[in-house]
């Protein structure tokens, strides 16, 4: 098999990351791989493509900004990128993010229906199948459902990615996408949470097939005490009644569920901290003016997995109050360290989280979100093992295989080799 996969970066951030350690599963299959990045390059012995460029990257975004057309910018660029890829003749191509200023999707798409190529196409977001936005749970949002309309007046049109401050130009975005991803021959849609998987099934995207395979993580990376480590960690706290609380994510703003973590610091009994991974500059100045005595601790963001792992065990719970979210690797991450996790219900987070590692709390309800924090913290009902069992689940090197068998099934009309 030949496959080119297609994202906005290579190599960092959560995406980023699946596409290489796909690329390397097909290497290690003996399969040729190659990597189509939007920009920021590839990383050393990646084989493939960098589509887009910095000026470029301008251009698309302030295309979007004046006129609302994100994804219909980078008009030469991929022109350019399609020859190569005539050049390395694909037996399929696999769609990550196509959104991110890099692509003019309807060139795109023209090209793989007339080639006839096939397509896996993993949506990490909801932005194929609206007028404007990657998400709209948080507003409650249901244009995009609409069978003789679609997405038209949005309303946040100026404060949601892909930001078209100047125009609101969802209504022939929606269109426009409908004509564009629609009619493709052999296409499969992957979806890494029922959740979204749903939610395809009832847009214009619903003539395709559908399948779930959640995102993994690397379970070496990520573990917990050993029993004698916990034995001892036990023994050391005895009689101590601090308790921390973990938040973590790549970037905190409402949606994520800052102001739910700064509410908590407020009102959480004195014994309890507050820990944020991935407060920009000026959030941890803010905050730590805002609370001196460190009941909100802001620490800094950290590619040092390690060290990441040592945060996650040192909480004794995890805490993901998103507003909007797919299927959160960082429930995961803290699952397979041990920690018990407590979500709000929020698009696909809770289903990473069973009765015996975790709580699901109904979306936005703060008050059963905090009893839940406190009985978790002072009975412990969840254990180290159950969490990691939990985890065990979610290991990549079987997510990749799922890919490995979808791409067999897809060529050659059966389960893998």
């Amino acid at each position: 098999m030949k496959i080119v996969q297609v994202n906005t970066i290579c190599g960092v951030g959560s995406i980023g990351r699946i596409c290489v350690d796909l690329y390397e599963t097909l290497q290690k299959n003996g399969e040729e791989a190659y990597i189509a990045a939007g920009r920021g390059g590839l990383p050393p012995g990646i084989k493939g493509y960098v589509i887009g460029n910095k000026v470029d990257f301008v251009c698309h975004v302030m295309k979007n900004f004046t006129q609302g057309k994100a994804g219909f910018g980078s008009k030469h660029l991929t022109e350019k990128f399609l020859h190569w890829l005539s050049e390395v003749q694909p037996d399929l191509v696999h769609l990550h993010n196509i959104h991110g200023f890099y692509l003019q999707i309807e060139l795109l798409f023209a090209y793989l229906k007339e080639h006839d190529i096939p397509v896996v196409w993993t949506l990490h977001d909801c932005w194929s199948f609206t007028g404007h936005c990657a998400y709209f749970d948080y507003i409650g949002c249901e244009k995009w459902k609409e069978e003789n309309g679609g997405c038209h007046d949005c309303s946040i049109h100026k404060s949601a990615y892909p930001y078209a401050i100047f125009k609101d130009n969802s209504k022939w975005n929606y269109k426009r996408k409908k004509e564009v991803f629609t009619g493709v021959k052999n296409l499969t849609i992957v979806t890494p949470s029922a959740w979204l998987k749903g939610l395809v099934e009832q847009s214009f995207l619903k003539e395709y097939p559908v399948e779930v395979i959640p995102n993994g993580i690397n379970l070496d990376n990520f573990i917990p005490l050993t029993e004698e480590q916990e034995k001892k960690r036990r023994q050391q706290m005895a009689g101590y009644p601090h308790k921390t609380i973990l938040g973590v994510a790549n970037r905190w703003e409402e949606r994520k569920g800052l102001d739910t973590f700064i509410r908590l610091a407020e009102e959480l009994p004195a014994n309890y901290t507050v820990e944020i991974l991935g407060l920009d500059k000026a959030q941890t100045v803010q905050l730590k003016k805002k609370f001196p005595t460190g009941k909100l601790l802001p620490i800094d963001r950290t590619a040092n997995v390690q060290l990441l792992s040592a945060i996650y065990r040192s909480a004794d719970v995890y805490v993901n109050a998103t507003m909007e979210d797919n299927f959160p690797t960082t429930n995961l991450e803290a699952l397979a360290c041990g920690t018990p996790v407590i979500t709000y219900d929020t698009g696909g987070s809770g289903e990473s989280v069973t009765g015996d590692c975790g709580v699901v709390v109904e979306k936005g309800n703060y008050e059963k979100l905090f009893a839940a924090i406190l009985k978790v913290c002072e009975e412990h009902p969840f254990s180290a093992k159950a969490c990691r069992q939990r985890a065990q689940n979610y290991d990549r090197s079987d997510r990749y295989a799922e890919y490995l068998a979808l791409y067999e099934r897809i060529l050659h009309g059966h389960e893998g080799k």
